[in-house]
């Protein structure tokens, strides 16, 4: 069924739900009272700053006044991040290259991926090989942002940081195994933290369902596509959410296992249509006109998918849309006492804006902003 939000639409209201969830979504949170500032003045190594992940952390690093090095196989002429940030010619899958872009480091953020989705199986481990040897070397804690993916419907639908991992998918059996090698290089003296969320959004941030899935960026929104089921929940996680989350962790790395992992709750669709209605709901409100909201079209998704990769991942992963899927914050809570969480309206409004879809955008002027 299609819905259609115009300008003159009422705001959202606040979705059912645990009541833990409305009095977590009302406003950003600050960070604990007492808790330590991130220490400023060391070096971190970002291996996928051009991502969407690996850039917000490295944004919020250099926002504490972290140096930053990132690597890239062509970075002349690419601008820097920040002040205190400088690209490193190299590649991910060359073991000098990580070992010399690592020297002097206190932080590794691994959040690179093959591009595209292409030859996951030849190159995903062997970057992480490469990074727990820089690691090793270098004294440094490795940095992974995890997903959903390692999970089975036998951990479903409240998935706790120590439930058993037996996923479904290709994909999803090497992100256990990169898991499992760094428990393993834990218990040889190198450390690592694992955050793991839902569906990341956010600025700047292109491959992510929210932008392949519901917009097409670049253009304003006339259409949003909701790829998941009236009455079904699904978790989405604002991406500088995400990197202040890492960075509070990290303002504590000493008081953190040598293998830490943790979730987050960040944005939980209790019914499924939220986000879709929250986007539509944004655009409309900057002047988009009339925004409909349609069930994503699955079964052409299943007919491109043998031609573009990229679709056939997507279409892999459809098992997370049928059913309720939430990770448990509990551990985060207990260790930071807060989650950092932005407000859904404004969150979805700096994605949109970020990716070029509302009236009077300039994309190619705020990216590089950003």
């Amino acid at each position: 069924m299609t819905t259609t939000t115009t300008p003159s639409s009422p705001a959202i209201p606040p979705t059912a739900g645990a009541a833990h969830d409305a009095a977590r979504q009302a406003a950003p949170v600050p960070a604990p009272a007492g808790s330590p500032p991130l220490p400023a003045g060391r070096s971190a190594l970002v291996l996928g700053a051009t991502g969407g992940i690996g850039g917000a952390v490295a944004r919020r690093l250099l926002a504490a006044g972290w140096q930053v090095k990132a690597l890239h196989r062509a970075p002349a002429g690419r601008a820097p991040l920040g002040r205190n940030f400088s690209w490193i010619a190299g590649d991910a899958m060359r073991r000098d290259d990580v070992l010399r872009a690592a020297d002097g480091v206190a932080l590794i953020v691994h959040a690179v991926n093959p591009p595209g989705y292409r030859d996951w199986d030849k190159l995903v481990l062997p970057m992480m090989d490469n990074s727990i040897a820089a690691a090793r070397r270098r004294g440094a804690r490795i940095v992974l942002p995890g997903t959903v993916y390692n999970y089975g419907p036998d951990a479903f639908p409240d998935i706790g940081v120590d439930a058993a991992q037996r996923p479904l998918t290709r994909k999803g059996a090497i992100r256990v195994e990169l898991e499992r090698r760094l428990e393993l290089a834990a218990a040889d003296g190198v450390r690592s933290l694992i955050v793991r969320a839902g569906d990341f959004f956010g600025p700047g941030a292109a491959n992510n369902w929210l932008s392949q899935g519901l917009v097409k960026p670049g253009r304003p929104l006339r259409v949003v596509n909701n790829p998941g089921r009236a009455g079904v929940g699904h978790q989405w996680a604002y991406l500088p959410d995400v990197a202040e989350t890492i960075c509070r962790l990290v303002a504590i790395e000493q008081r953190l296992d040598d293998f830490a992992r943790f979730h987050m709750d960040g944005h939980w669709d209790t019914d499924g249509t939220r986000m879709a209605a929250t986007v539509a709901h944004v655009a409309a409100g900057a002047g988009a006109g009339r925004v409909a909201v349609k069930p994503l079209p699955w079964w052409l998704l299943t007919l491109a998918a043998p031609f573009v990769p990229t679709l056939r991942e997507m279409r892999e992963m459809r098992y997370l849309w049928r059913q309720p899927v939430r990770l448990s914050n509990r551990r985060l809570l207990e260790v930071l006492g807060a989650e950092p969480h932005t407000p859904l309206e404004q969150a979805v409004r700096a994605t949109l804006q970020g990716l070029g879809c509302l009236p009077g955008d300039d994309l190619a002027a705020l990216l590089k902003a950003m």
